[in-house]
């Protein structure tokens, strides 16, 4: 695949970028991407490796290791290096239904398993995916290609995050008549308001939906099942329902002070933040007061980095990311092999925002907040942090982090950003549709499937296997809209 000796030819060549300075003056993409023949050299660095780990999606020490989808991404890579960008569409479509979106925001889990990477620089096989699929959309190869036979079943969809939208492009696909139910303003889940305008502008999911409803994918947005329309009503009209809303779950920090005004979960943060921008452009400020604020970010994560670039954006006096975890090496351990994800450290757009505005990295290591200091009015003014250590649980075997007694310290803040991940399903649409949730607060399912133990109910995405990433939650919505059709129709061509 690729050129014989293209790795040795061609160096890895990833999308310059604005200088951090100048691109959080707004909140647009700032990748600049290479002209097509540039990114044939790309293509061309892909080798005849035999066993391309890039496509196998296995987990490997409890993690993925290459792409979930099994994107044919040697075949895509060598269409990419002969300039053949029509057939390098047809052939990623083969497996993928929204390339748009990982080609911006997924961490490339197939670059990290790339063979050519054991001793150089990986395939840019995430910017050969952005080639394709912008290049297919700017020569009209991405056309509303609505079902010519209908089967008369249908099908409602809870969420229109990415899993939700996958499986209702394959169930409409399929012929089924599928309606899309979002309680937001605007469809796209964590893809609208959770991932910044600067890393997904919102343009993107507005052309994927133009094409589903072009396709005859109905949306009802603001409409909140459980509460606008009830469960029972769903099951009476359509034949199948899917569950795709997420793992919304914050997980809190409850320590003193927690009430404290101030303090604040990262999704929601962003969600205002990008309502607003969506909205108004900021105009309306229907979003907490950032300009000239300490800003204090609890989680280290894509989150926690999100909300540092916003709150960098938004005018902040000083930003300052607490990580649970010790700082990652900064390569590979002997007890972290390739092909394994690679636990190593990794400076993402807002931290080097951070430094380039404030001088330094913004993360400090091995940290968390024990409490929470309110001024005479109950605003925040501060945060106590104490540092932490890894320790073995006695009982569990496991390792924990535990804090270091009289290693406290006080930190000035006026904004605490929470970001500390999520802790499953949000409970009452469990409830609704009378689906039981597991101990991680996840939807039960028959056999590690998608149906649930209610009848006609079926499950997908985070809130059936937990927060994951972006490209999860597209294999998901596959695999779910597979196990829909399969009960409707007793088999499935999807």
């Amino acid at each position: 695949m690729g050129k014989p000796t293209g790795f040795l030819e061609y160096r890895r060549q990833t999308p310059k970028e604005k200088e951090p300075k100048e691109r959080i003056l707004d909140f647009q993409e700032f990748k600049k991407h290479d002209s097509l023949e540039k990114q044939r050299e790309q293509g061309a660095r892909c080798m005849d490796c035999g066993v391309p780990f890039c496509q196998s999606g296995c987990t490997l020490a409890g993690m993925t290791s290459g792409c979930p989808l099994h994107n044919l991404i040697p075949e895509i890579n060598d269409l990419v290096y002969v300039g053949n960008l029509e057939e390098a569409y047809a052939r990623l479509t083969k497996t993928h239904c929204l390339p748009e979106f990982t080609a911006r925001v997924c961490p490339a889990l197939c670059e990290e398993a790339c063979t050519c990477g054991v001793n150089f620089a990986p395939v840019a096989t995430k910017e050969n995916e952005y080639a394709v699929i912008e290049n297919a959309f700017r020569k009209g190869l991405v056309k509303p290609c609505p079902p010519k036979v209908r089967t008369g079943k249908k099908i409602a969809v809870i969420g229109s995050g990415p899993a939700g939208l996958a499986a209702a492009l394959k169930l409409n696909q399929r012929g089924h008549e599928v309606t899309v139910f979002e309680r937001s303003d605007r469809i796209g889940g964590l893809l609208c308001y959770g991932i910044p305008n600067m890393k997904l502008d919102k343009s993107i999911i507005e052309r994927r939906k133009k094409l589903m409803e072009e396709e005859g994918v109905q949306f009802r947005t603001n409409v909140n099942v459980g509460a606008d329309v009830k469960a029972k009503e769903l099951l009476k009209e359509y034949d199948r329902i899917l569950l795709a809303c997420g793992a919304s779950n914050p997980r809190d920090v409850n320590v003193k002070g927690r009430d404290a005004k101030g303090i604040y979960f990262a999704v929601d943060f962003l969600s205002r933040v990008t309502k607003s921008l969506l909205d108004s452009s900021l105009e309306d400020k229907a979003f907490p007061e950032i300009k000239g604020k300490r800003v204090v970010v609890i989680g280290g994560g894509d989150t926690g980095n999100d909300c540092v670039g916003t709150s960098i954006r938004l005018g902040a006096k000083s930003v300052v990311q607490l990580e649970m975890m010790p700082e990652p090496p900064k390569e590979r351990t002997e007890s972290n092999p390739w092909p394994q994800w690679p636990k190593v450290l990794k400076t993402d757009y807002g931290q080097e925002e951070a430094i380039a505005v404030f001088g330094k990295d913004p993360r400090v290591y091995c940290t968390t907040v024990d409490e929470f200091i309110k001024d005479k009015d109950g605003n925040l003014k501060a945060v106590r942090t104490v540092e932490l250590t890894a320790k073995k649980n006695e009982n569990t075997g496991r390792v924990e982090m535990s804090p270091v007694k009289g290693s406290e310290k006080q930190m000035d803040a006026d904004i605490v950003l929470i970001a500390a991940g999520f802790l499953g399903a949000q409970k009452y649409i469990a409830d609704e549709f009378g689906t039981a949730l597991n101990e991680r607060g996840n939807v039960k399912t028959k056999d590690s499937g998608y149906e649930t133990f209610k009848q006609k109910v079926f499950v997908a995405g985070d809130m059936r296997r937990g927060q994951s990433l972006v490209v999860w939650a597209i294999k998901e919505g596959i695999e779910a809209a597979k196990a829909v059709d399969r009960s409707l129709m007793g088999y499935t061509n999807l």
